[in-house]
């Protein structure tokens, strides 16, 4: 058995206080193997942790991670104008090898910034499960299906092709990754293509993730066309049944946040795409109040525009804030879970948490530094000072993703130079 030691530092305990100890973990098995008093355990590798604090690796429990490629491209608009004028255009012209560049850049970014797990919608599914193996990260993957502006045919096939990849690729990197059907959106799919083909997917017990309550726009016609707010809509479709979980969340109603609740459906918040695209405050404290299981998600680069679940974790807590209208609430403690342990629930990862049996995902942050001191209260600072760029090391799964800064798993020199490439190439299509 090969062992890793993480040794010297400060580690967030799943109580949320912070001890002096080092972590054993099993490169082999991919678990910790224990978590113990400095000095007292041995290693043969190790990782300094002198001076740091070391945490549970941070889970992005909503992305669109090969859209790197669009960051920048456009901003400072509402979500269906962006996506129509916009987004939808390029994403036309996109090919594999642009997704696999993109795909790739975000990991890499992701791996810089402590995140070791991540649920990915988006389509081209086995070039992203190609750079999450390669990145040695978890993640949850699926093809997202539209149904809107397709032919009978066109629309049964995208379904159809969520279901297949589901399929295919579950269990994929050496079990790291695992699949959910994706239906887009309650509005992006046609009721008749929910009737035929979400009993299927549970039938093959697959989970299902999908965009919800985001907007307004996207609570008004249902309610206008179906005659009930947007969940009840998904629950009498199945949606709601077995393990599921929405993205965004933003508009719902206290009959909502009970529906949520009673089916035990999680949320991924998104609070930076949120304020940036208008589209609301989620109503975060009252559905944790009511049970629900929340995690974060930075959701995609071309709508955030960055992928640092720090970044997140201090906007979710001062969103929730406002949207409570309440300074207590969403606080800090709350948001380092929702960023761990929340979303390693939400995603079906047994992480999340340091203790000995969980997956070795952890995250090793520099404390040496002047926004990080004084040290009054490490959590708060995991909260609302942390920065990306403190993470100093990253391990999923027993092995040193980055050490000392330097990611091992890419060169991260050419991840960005074909990126860079393969992005200018690819708005020269879609304006031409």
């Amino acid at each position: 058995m090969t062992e890793l030691l993480v040794t010297g530092g400060r580690v967030l305990q799943p109580d949320l206080t912070v001890e002096r100890a080092d972590v054993l973990v099993s490169q082999d098995s991919g678990d910790i193997v224990a978590v113990d008093d400095p000095g007292t355990l041995d290693g043969d590798d190790e990782l300094d942790a002198e001076n740091s604090l070391v945490i549970p690796g941070l889970v992005n429990a909503h992305t669109h991670v090969a859209m790197t490629m669009l960051r920048g491209l456009a901003d400072d608009k509402p979500l269906g104008a962006w996506l129509r004028e916009d987004v939808w255009p390029v994403e036309a012209e996109l090919t594999p090898e642009d997704i696999r560049a993109g795909a790739e850049l975000g990991l890499v970014e992701m791996i810089r910034s402590g995140t070791t797990s991540l649920s990915d919608m988006y389509f081209e599914v086995e070039e992203i499960a190609e750079a999450v193996d390669q990145a040695g990260m978890r993640a949850v993957l699926g093809f997202t299906a539209v149904t809107v502006g397709k032919d009978e045919e066109g629309a049964r096939a995208d379904l159809q092709e969520s279901l297949d990849v589901a399929e295919r690729l579950d269990g994929a990197a050496d079990g790291r990754v695992r699949t959910t059907f994706q239906p887009h959106s309650l509005t992006t799919v046609g009721e008749e293509y929910f009737r035929e083909f979400v009993p299927e997917a549970l039938s093959a017990d697959r989970s299902l993730h999908f965009h919800a309550n985001e907007t307004r726009d996207e609570v008004t016609p249902i309610v206008d066309e179906h005659g009930v707010r947007p969940l009840a809509y998904a629950a009498d479709l199945g949606l709601l049944d077995g393990d599921a979980y929405i993205a965004h969340g933003v508009h719902v109603d206290d009959s909502e946040i009970d529906l949520l609740a009673e089916t035990g459906t999680g949320v991924a918040h998104c609070p930076a795409s949120n304020m940036k695209l208008a589209s609301g405050m989620a109503p975060v404290q009252d559905m944790l109040d009511a049970g629900i299981t929340v995690g974060i998600g930075t959701d995609g680069a071309a709508s955030n525009n960055d992928l640092d679940m720090f970044d997140e974790m201090r906007d979710a807590a001062m969103l929730g804030k406002l949207a409570a209208d309440d300074a207590s609430a969403v606080d800090a403690g709350t948001v380092v879970e929702m960023a761990t342990a929340n979303g390693a629930d939400l995603l079906g990862f047994d992480s999340g948490r340091i203790e000995a049996d969980a997956n070795a995902d952890l995250a090793v942050i520099d404390l040496d530094a002047p926004h990080l001191t004084p040290a009054h209260d490490l959590v708060s600072h995991l909260a609302y000072a942390v920065r990306g760029s403190d993470v100093r090391h990253t391990v999923c799964d027993g092995e040193v993703l980055m050490r000392d800064r330097s990611v091992e798993v890419f060169d991260e020199a050419a991840v960005r130079e074909r990126a860079a490439e393969r992005a200018e190439a690819l708005v020269e299509r879609a304006e031409s």
